[in-house]
């Protein structure tokens, strides 16, 4: 008789990993991910009314914390986590316990391979951390760790072990994440191209990330992954993940860690008002002209070894050469210092590997 681990297999790391989602309604849309999320832990943060009740389907084990839970958490500290913006999500992966986050979207759903399969994307995103990345020589046949790939001719040997890898970025199909302009002039414009391919971001290059369908190493970049200031009170939104990317990207290259972007895919259902969008975004499409050569520039002192001590030279450096752009960037700035004191606070030493690592690793 075939054993039935064989025909059922366990879900990957089911006791190591959250699955975090920020919402402001009843979760159905978990319904179609049943499947794949049923055995892991959700940490859900409720956005807006906290008087408003959020309803989860049956069958799911949930944290769900709500703005007066943040503000009981953290109390003072609860300045620095974003209000009426999906950026509130990273308070998720402060409370998180876990080595590993997924985080979606509410109005993700799944989506199909070429051949009509339902992909299960957080399995991939699994996949993806679990092998290296390679930031410090391209390979042209990108992730040379996935079955039916290796190192091309060329490729150095003594870069071929890899290096961790701290994040897996993933995809869209259907409404791309395009930012408030590009949906103006493509209203209609939907992404059907299903590329099969991962790569690692390399070293010295940043990149725009998407937290809608997003995995990382919670241990190697978790204090990283701030989501910023944004939404109620502050002038600017959409932006949240975007800073927590680059300042991730950042930190990862100067810690000698690797960044995947590519599969898995998942269906990304509704297109948001292109005209809210631009309200929220108009500042940042402004201001990125020169956050974009801060973040290319940046060098980090050999001393910074662990993300904490790399982040608070960043808030630093945000606050001496960014400070000048708007005054927003000093108040940004200082909500970095909090976050860290609150991340340190909720995950004393010990509770949270992400402290020192080698830097020596920049090829």
């Amino acid at each position: 008789m075939a054993d039935p681990a064989t025909i059922f297999p366990a879900p990957l790391l089911k006791d190591e990993l959250d699955i975090v989602i920020p919402t402001i309604r009843n979760l159905d849309f978990l319904e179609m991910w049943r499947p794949f999320f049923q055995p892991y832990h959700l940490i859900i943060v409720q956005d807006g009314d906290p008087s408003k009740t959020i309803k989860v389907p049956e069958g799911f084990g949930f944290e769900l914390y709500n703005r007066n839970d943040i503000n009981r958490i953290l109390g003072p500290k609860a300045s620095c986590i974003s209000f009426k913006d999906s950026a509130c999500r990273c308070f998720g992966y402060m409370v998180s316990k876990k080595k590993y986050i997924y985080t979606i979207d509410d109005d993700c759903f799944v989506a199909k391979d070429p051949s009509g399969n339902d992909i299960n994307a957080l399995e991939h995103h699994i996949k993806n951390l679990l092998s290296p990345s390679t930031p410090f020589f391209f390979n042209t046949l990108y992730d040379p760790y996935r079955p039916g790939a290796d190192f091309v001719r060329g490729y150095p040997f003594s870069l071929r072990e890899g290096t961790p890898t701290a994040v897996s970025h993933g995809l869209w199909l259907n409404i791309p994440d395009y930012d408030a302009p590009t949906q103006l002039v493509k209203p209609l414009e939907r992404n059907t191209r299903y590329v099969d391919a991962v790569m690692t971001i390399p070293k010295g290059t940043i990149f725009p990330m998407c937290g809608m369908n997003l995995a990382f190493n919670r241990e190697l970049i978790g204090p990283a992954m701030y989501f910023g200031l944004m939404g109620d009170g502050q002038p600017i939104g959409r932006y949240d993940d975007m800073w927590a990317g680059w300042c991730t990207k950042v930190i990862c290259d100067h810690l000698g860690l690797g960044v995947k972007t590519g599969l898995p895919y998942i269906w990304h259902s509704k297109a948001s008002n292109p005209f809210v969008n631009l309200k929220k975004e108009y500042k940042g499409i402004y201001w990125q002209e020169e956050l974009i050569p801060f973040f290319q520039s940046i060098t980090l002192p050999k001393d910074c070894t662990s993300v904490q001590k790399c982040y608070v030279e960043l808030a630093k450096q945000v606050k001496e050469k960014l400070g000048k752009v708007d005054d927003y960037f000093n108040k940004l700035a200082d909500a970095m210092v909090t976050w860290i004191e609150a991340w340190d606070e909720l995950n004393p030493s010990g509770a949270t590997k992400s402290a020192e690592l080698p830097n020596g690793a920049s090829a």
